[in-house]
């Protein structure tokens, strides 16, 4: 069975990486080896991607003691935390350990349980450490209480600032076949703020898979995670998202905001400030990354 959809395929074909993704698409498979269960077992952090009651997408940092999220057979994990939906609703989520530059990827269907939430693994696979912001973690601030969210429909100046700074994000998207919640790290302002309601960022080089890109082809629906590694702010924003393609090969996807959710310390967890990832591109002058030479 083809482990992309039509959008990833299209997409692979325009960049001419299809023989490279059929050969790393192999490494997909709807099973929990249990090196994967050993890592996500290891983790007090997982993002989930999942559509609200309206069909928005959303990417939520989930957080807890490590074994909160944890394998419970060759095709399950089960998750301590509320249910994305009060019945079955495909999901996607992205374990990643700035500790070791590590991630793994399982994208289901997710399920009420009584300690949470349970997800029927569909997809499972890990990518490389590109782009990954090595972090050390502190001890857990249990002291100060999350505040309550902000909701906007544009960014407030101080939250054009926030995204400015930030060298990750979390991404949700949606395919036919369910969701997919990813990741983007680069030096601080690889993301630019066209706008209070637009916003842009460099696609890099990866893995050939394309499968963000590919699922923005058919469904623009997106959702952004920034995380504050330092105080454990969240801004969560969701909207529209299209992938130019230029002439010289590079790419970028621009992001169009409809919803704005602020959490100030939302998360317990503290890192430290950043040693940033080798693979980072260089950023230009006016703030654009420069455009690297894709190796794929």
């Amino acid at each position: 069975m083809d482990a992309y959809n039509a959008g990833s395929r299209a997409v692979q074909d325009r960049v001419g990486v299809r023989e490279a993704a059929a050969h790393i698409g192999r490494s997909i498979s709807a099973g929990i080896r249990p090196v994967a269960a050993a890592f996500l077992e290891l983790q007090p952090m997982l993002v989930l991607a999942a559509a609200d009651g309206d069909g928005r997408l959303w990417s939520t940092l989930l957080t807890g003691a490590p074994g909160f999220a944890r394998a419970t057979g060759p095709h399950t994990i089960s998750v301590a935390a509320p249910p994305p939906a009060p019945g079955p609703a495909p999901v996607g989520t992205i374990a990643l350990d700035p500790r070791t530059r590590r991630r793994m990827r399982l994208n289901g269907v997710a399920r009420p349980s009584a300690r949470g939430f349970t997800v029927e693994a569909e997809q499972v696979f890990s990518n490389c450490p590109k782009y990954i912001q090595k972090r050390e973690l502190y001890a857990p601030d249990h002291t100060t209480p999350p505040g309550a969210p902000l909701h906007g429909a544009a960014l407030t100046p101080a939250q054009q600032g926030f995204v400015r700074a930030a060298d990750t994000f979390f991404i949700a998207t949606a395919a036919p076949d369910g969701l997919d919640a990813s990741h983007r790290g680069g030096l601080p302002g690889f993301v630019e703020v066209a706008s209070p309601t637009e916003l842009s960022w460099r696609d890099y080089p990866g893995n050939a898979m394309f499968l963000t890109l590919g699922n923005l082809e058919a469904d623009d629906r997106a959702g952004l995670l920034f995380p504050d590694w330092r105080t454990g702010t969240t801004l969560q924003l969701s909207g529209a998202a299209a992938t130019t393609y230029a002439e010289d090969g590079s790419r970028t996807t621009r992001l169009r905001i409809e919803r704005v959710v602020e959490s100030p310390s939302a998360s317990p967890l503290r890192w430290s400030d950043p040693e940033f990832s080798p693979a980072n591109p260089p950023l230009r002058p006016s703030g654009d990354p420069a455009s690297p030479e894709d190796p794929a």
